[in-house]
């Protein structure tokens, strides 16, 4: 059958996006989700505005990608990102929502899997978030596994990220990206992060050190072509930012032995223990959480400015 080409379904570019990629520009790709459903208002649009900045001081250009009205914006203007922190109407896009989004006219913050789709559509190369998800503990029981893994397998852009949310089973998530193709790099460590955490305990194969090193293998991927997929860089928060490892560990536990008791399953676990990590850490884990997305998007713009001045 002949390809859909309808223009109205494209990501519509913002100008200033539009003028950085035809000029060569580096671009960083920004997901909506952390926006408009994971800080309270009016916290959240203080950080959008801050995460944006951050890409600018590093000599990028932001691009915060969401959809409104049925239309995907690769770039949002003041007053789209506005509308994506304070309407309580915004709903939780992934990838598999957009065709029905697009379609319906809807409004909505994308995921890491909707906006790696969308980066990569619009022809960004870099990603930043905070942390990708993964396979749940579990599994063997729920089937439970997020779509951004296999997004990712058919995407090929580079995502900068803290790891893998850690209440996920971080080996087994590990190994389904090694399955499904997806390039790891550890960068300034030899162990993967554990999002809240500097290290999750698990190894990761490669290190790099620098953005011009990410960039080299960037480049490296590029020319061996092959099967389109992402590559992660799997940058560790601070150690001074990161969590009380003990609390993380100690309140992880007592929340999975609350799952178990109250008959907590499926889809409905994640959002549990996020929430009892917020409650019972008094805010400690969302501040982890903050402070790795920081660090992410820094340093994503340092390897978008290194690739550019290539």
């Amino acid at each position: 059958m002949p390809q859909n080409t309808d223009s109205s379904y494209e990501p519509a570019l913002s100008a200033e996006v539009r003028a950085a990629l035809a000029g060569g520009l580096p671009v960083v790709a920004l997901e909506s989700t952390i926006i408009a459903h994971g800080l309270p208002r009016p916290r959240n649009l203080r950080v959008a505005v801050e995460l944006e900045a951050i890409v600018r001081s590093a000599g990028a250009v932001p691009a915060t990608i969401a959809v409104l009205d049925g239309r995907a914006h690769v770039g949002l203007e003041k007053d789209q990102l506005d509308r994506v922190a304070g309407d309580p109407a915004v709903r939780k896009l992934g990838h598999r929502d957009l065709a029905p989004a697009l379609a319906l006219g809807a409004s909505g913050a994308t995921t890491v899997s909707a906006t790696a789709f969308l980066a990569a559509r619009a022809g960004l190369r870099f990603f930043a978030t905070g942390g990708l998800g993964g396979v749940h503990r579990e599994w063997a029981d729920s089937q439970d596994e997020s779509a951004d893994l296999r997004l990712l397998a058919r995407t090929g852009i580079t995502v900068v990220c803290a790891g893998v949310k850690s209440i996920l089973d971080v080996p087994a998530t590990l190994q389904r990206l090694e399955t499904l193709g997806v390039g790891i790099i550890g960068y300034g460590t030899g162990h993967f992060p554990g999002f809240y955490l500097s290290s999750s305990g698990q190894p990761v194969d490669w290190t790099a050190h620098s953005p011009e090193e990410v960039v080299e293998v960037v480049r490296a991927k590029e020319a061996l072509g092959g099967p389109d997929a992402a590559l992660i860089v799997a940058n560790p928060v601070r150690e001074q930012d990161q969590l009380d490892p003990a609390l993380h560990d100690r309140v992880l536990a007592e929340a999975l032995d609350a799952c178990r008791e109250r008959g907590i399953s499926g889809q409905g676990v994640t959002p549990f223990l996020l929430d009892q990590l917020m409650r019972r850490t008094e805010g400690a884990s969302l501040e982890a959480n903050l402070a790795a997305v920081r660090g992410n998007v820094r340093l994503a713009a340092r390897i978008a400015a290194a690739a550019a001045a290539r």
